[in-house]
């Protein structure tokens, strides 16, 4: 079975722990496809270091 080649993974960092400058940085792995969706993937994810839920920006 062949794997699809659309499909790479990429890194989501928090917005919002960059700013406000606590130690340590959340990040999540996941996968996208390249071909729908061309633009940098937003998420919701939880940050255990602020222990709220922020927007995680997909980084290069």
């Amino acid at each position: 079975m062949a794997k699809n080649k659309n499909r790479v993974q990429v890194i989501l960092e928090c917005t919002e722990q960059k700013e406000s400058g606590v130690p340590g940085m959340s990040r999540y792995i996941t996968t996208k496809n390249k071909k729908n969706t061309t633009q940098r993937l937003e998420l919701k994810k939880y940050n255990p270091y602020l222990k709220k839920y922020t927007i995680h920006r997909e980084i290069k």
